[in-house]
């Protein structure tokens, strides 16, 4: 197998829209993607590897993995030019390196050796579908990861690596190279590149939003015409903040 002939470039991400964005929860970016007609950006199965992890945002850095085949899957293409070896030192510090690898849970695609790499190398953090191994070295890295869990078996016991840098599926959504990721304890959740202008304008007022709702909850006030605000509520809401 050669060398991709044209991946996508990566792109850098302000850091303003960084520093917005990680005060927002995951579950705020869902509900304003929800208004806008998205329901399918969180990533299912992608989990926090340990507690405690901070929320974390950068762009998506893809990896796509295929079912195994025994003539590609070998030990031996771990020094193709198309590896997971290779595809790591093209990772950009600060991107979240997100990794489609159909669900399959019996094959860890990185371990400890692949994941202190990444850290070395400033990469925001590691999200899939799949699984890790050599659990105890990668918690050991200080590498954030997002995934289903642990296994022994080396990625090439049920995974091909095929590509880095193109559109891939990872949980069940379509992520494409630079889309923005971030995650949290809820999960990973994909801003489409092309609407991260507007998240970014609307998530900071949803967040004031709830957070305005939880001190009325607080003070006693019941749920009909809080949440959802009715119109009432809503000139209230607006007085406070105004």
């Amino acid at each position: 197998m050669s060398a991709p002939s044209s991946p996508v470039a990566s792109l850098p991400l302000d850091a303003g829209i960084v520093s917005t964005l990680s005060g927002v929860t995951t579950a705020t970016i869902t509900t304003i993607l929800l208004k806008k007609g998205l329901r399918n950006i969180w990533m299912r199965g992608s989990k926090p590897i340990r507690t405690g992890q901070k929320r974390l945002v950068g762009r998506a850095f893809t990896l796509r993995f295929v079912p195994a085949r025994e003539d590609l899957a070998t030990p031996e293409s771990w020094s193709s030019p198309i590896s997971t070896r290779a595809a790591i030192e093209a990772m950009p510090e600060g991107c979240i390196a997100v990794a489609g690898a159909m669900g399959v849970t019996d094959a860890g695609i990185f371990g400890d050796i692949l994941c202190a790499r990444m850290a070395k190398k400033g990469v925001g953090g590691l999200v899939t579908d799949g699984v890790v191994r050599d659990l105890a070295g990668v918690l050991g890295t200080g590498l954030p990861v997002w995934c289903q869990g642990a296994a022994a078996p080396a990625s090439v016991a049920g995974l091909t690596f095929v590509n880095w840098q193109e559109p891939i599926g990872c949980g069940g959504v379509a992520v494409f190279p630079n889309d923005v990721v971030v995650v949290d304890d809820d999960g990973a959740v994909l801003i489409p590149q092309a609407m991260l202008d507007e998240v970014v304008k609307l998530a900071p007022e949803q967040e004031r939003m709830e957070a305005w709702i939880m001190d009325e909850i607080g003070r006693g006030v019941p749920l009909p015409g809080l949440y959802p605000m009715n119109a009432e509520t809503r000139s209230r809401y607006d007085a406070k903040k105004g």
